[in-house]
């Protein structure tokens, strides 16, 4: 098993007290930190289709290369959800666009969502809060919005076939509950281009979603469907380990990546884990900066060796 770096950590969308990286600073601090591979999120500043023809994607994966970074996956952020036609379409191209350049790219996974509601910013700094406030399903059904997914999906799943590109469904919400929504989707959409993204966050930060049995079932229930899969949480160091505790200040749960890692190896998965800080860090009545963030990283790749060599 690899770990990779997924670029979001360093877009500035967390941090507003310096610019965001460029995708080669990403492959960079990649590289520095001891990491395997990098995953690109597909939205501006690093990896938008408005910006990445096929000459910006030759270079990004040729300094990758001259790195010895591999562009293990790239990311969409996109929502099916709408019963608007025109949001649809719109949704559509980008993901058309974003599979010409997870094959420009060189990279063998593109990350979906169901439904991503996005974010917006506040003093420079993104947050989920007024996205999950409201939804764009207008008054859809539940079914209704289920179906609209899967005729997306199957449109999308054609195109990465002729890519060469496989697409990794994310166990994530909004309309996605359990990992067993997420195979949902893939048996019906059934193509051999459409797979699993599994997530151990995602499973939920409750104390029976992240015991061991729960999480155990989880992969192998997903088997050889997993293609890419992402860790966050906090790390500090403690005696000269590194070790994870609850971002959440209500809640004390945090994800047993222990378990979720040994099962993967049990599985056989030989993909990618990619570290990703997604979060506001706001601890003590302070918002923190870079160089938290930063921080995180490089205690990440530390942390997640740790587990795998131990798995």
């Amino acid at each position: 098993m690899k770990v990779g770096l997924y670029s979001i950590s360093y877009s500035g969308t967390w941090y507003n007290d310096r610019p965001a990286l460029t995708v080669e600073e990403v492959i960079d601090k990649a590289k520095a930190y001891g990491y395997d591979g990098v995953e690109i999120d597909l939205k501006r500043p690093h990896g938008s289709p408005i910006d990445l023809d096929a000459k910006r994607c030759a270079e990004i994966r040729a300094y990758a290369q001259s790195q010895g970074i591999e562009i293990c996956g790239v990311a969409a952020n996109n929502n099916f959800s709408s019963p608007v036609a025109e949001q649809l379409e719109n949704e559509l191209l980008m993901v058309k666009e974003q599979i010409r350049v997870a094959r420009e790219l060189g990279a063998p996974v593109l990350r979906l969502f169901v439904a991503w509601r996005g974010v917006t910013y506040r003093n420079g700094i993104a947050t989920y809060e007024i996205t999950r406030r409201m939804n764009t399903f207008y008054d859809s059904l539940d079914y209704e919005i289920r179906l609209r997914a899967v005729q997306c999906f199957k449109e999308c799943a054609k195109w990465a076939e002729e890519a060469g590109v496989v697409l990794a469904l994310q166990n994530h919400e909004p309309v996605i509950r359990s990992y067993t929504d997420m195979l949902d989707f893939v048996r019906w959409v059934d193509s051999p281009n459409f797979k699993c993204c599994l997530d151990a966050p995602n499973c939920g930060l409750t104390a029976h979603t992240q015991s061991d049995e729960y999480l155990t079932r989880a992969v192998q229930d997903v088997g050889a469907l997993q293609m890419i899969t992402h860790a966050n949480g906090e790390l500090r160091e403690e005696d000269g380990q590194v070790v994870m505790f609850p971002y959440e200040a209500h809640n004390p749960i945090y994800p047993n990546y222990r378990a979720f890692i040994r099962a993967l190896k049990q599985v056989g998965y030989e993909g990618y884990i990619n570290y990703e800080f997604c979060h506001m860090p706001f601890y003590d009545g302070k918002v923190l900066g870079y160089d938290y963030v930063d921080e995180q990283v490089r205690l990440a790749q530390r942390y997640f060796r740790e587990l795998i060599a131990q798995a």
